[in-house]
């Protein structure tokens, strides 16, 4: 019990941080003394799921763009992502969405795949850009890129990806749930809450859990499956 409250108060403090960093155009700004023209915000959501697929985003703003309100997707409520997700789509210059499947995660590993979405969607930008600003992550593209801690919470175009994929991914789990109701996918969105640990114990996975993540691989089987889960 001790543990558990203190991760919780590690998981408050660290939100309360994040709150305080004002999220602006200071890496663009860097990146266009640099000679940048084109610079892509590049973020992910989904990487701690269950369920269903990891989803990246990249943004093209143009220079000098303010959007209020507008940071890091975990710090806003629905409303509000919603909202700021329509507005980054009427001011953005090029935006790619690509998703990475349950079955590719397992296969190659949640990092892995984190990184193949992030550059499927920089490859699907129609503006193709000369500079790219990432969550704490580097790819492996032929692109001058920015790799910034706590960077959806920093930078406005790696913000602008934050909230255009976690919306993408919200609809997505809701879809999904009309498939597979019994796991309460459009409240938690495929994450480790306690209702969905309920349901993984009660229904066993279903074919889009991530089988390689510990609680998914620990569930009993679903009646009718006869192949084992892997270790």
């Amino acid at each position: 019990m001790q543990d558990a409250v203190e991760e919780v108060s590690a998981a408050t403090l660290k939100m309360r941080m994040l709150r305080k960093l004002a999220c602006g155009n200071k890496y663009e700004k860097a990146a266009r003394t640099q000679g940048a023209s084109r610079i892509a915000g590049v973020d992910e959501v989904g990487r701690g799921a269950l369920f269903g697929p990891v989803v990246a985003a990249a943004v093209v703003l143009p220079p000098d763009t303010r959007i209020r309100g507008l940071r890091d997707s975990k710090q806003l409520v629905r409303e509000d992502r919603e909202r700021l997700a329509e507005v980054v789509e009427r001011k953005a210059l090029a935006i790619a969405i690509e998703e990475i499947d349950s079955e590719t995660i397992d296969r190659v590993n949640i990092y892995q795949a984190t990184r193949l979405a992030m550059a499927a969607a920089v490859r699907k930008l129609a503006l193709a850009p000369d500079h790219l600003l990432i969550d704490a992550m580097r790819l492996d593209l032929e692109c001058a890129q920015t790799s910034i801690i706590y960077g959806d919470s920093l930078s406005i175009s790696i913000a602008a990806a934050s909230v255009v994929a976690k919306v993408y991914r919200d609809r997505r789990m809701c879809e999904f749930h009309e498939i597979y109701p019994q796991y309460g996918l459009a409240s938690h969105k495929g994450y480790s809450t306690p209702e969905h640990l309920a349901a993984l114990e009660r229904h066993g996975p279903s074919p889009l859990h991530r089988k390689s993540f510990r609680p998914v691989a620990q569930a009993p089987l679903p009646w009718g499956n006869p192949d084992p889960l892997p270790c």
